[in-house]
């Protein structure tokens, strides 16, 4: 009789508990900033090239339009974004940077050394870890 799995090695579970953790360590740099981790992954894409369309948005950070809806409607009511109908295509909604979009992409660059100072690892394993979860990532979109 075989032994059932355990909890603690689940990949699934480690993958888990490791977003969680990270989120917490983000969190109070990004309360700093007024954002919550989503949107926050929203202005990474936009502070990467603007304006996208709410499409690609979605596309990108692999969110459904109920999803991402509300979290552009909250960075816009906080004065970060403008969502504008395409002069080329009516149909087509883009989101732009405000002024003060673009001035909080100065102060969102320590976000991102927060984790590798509480991670512990050096920059090579870092990045070898990025690479993984990368491969396994694409591994298992191709598997769905």
């Amino acid at each position: 009789m075989s032994e059932a799995p355990r909890l603690n090695r689940q990949v699934c579970f480690a993958l888990y508990s490791a977003s969680k953790a990270a989120t917490a360590v983000y969190r109070p740099v990004l309360e700093g900033l007024g954002l919550t981790y989503p949107q926050y992954l929203v202005m990474l894409v936009l502070w990467e090239d603007e304006p996208r369309s709410v499409r690609e948005l979605g596309a990108e950070l692999g969110l459904d339009s109920g999803t991402l809806s509300p979290l552009l409607k909250r960075l816009e009511s906080l004065g970060f974004v403008e969502r504008r109908r395409s002069a080329e295509d009516e149909r087509r909604v883009e989101v732009h940077l405000t002024e003060a979009g673009n001035a909080l992409s100065e102060q969102a660059k320590a976000v991102p050394q927060r984790l590798a100072d509480a991670a512990g690892l050096s920059a090579h394993e870092l990045a070898q870890l990025h690479d993984t979860l990368e491969r396994l990532t694409a591994a298992l979109h191709s598997a769905i």
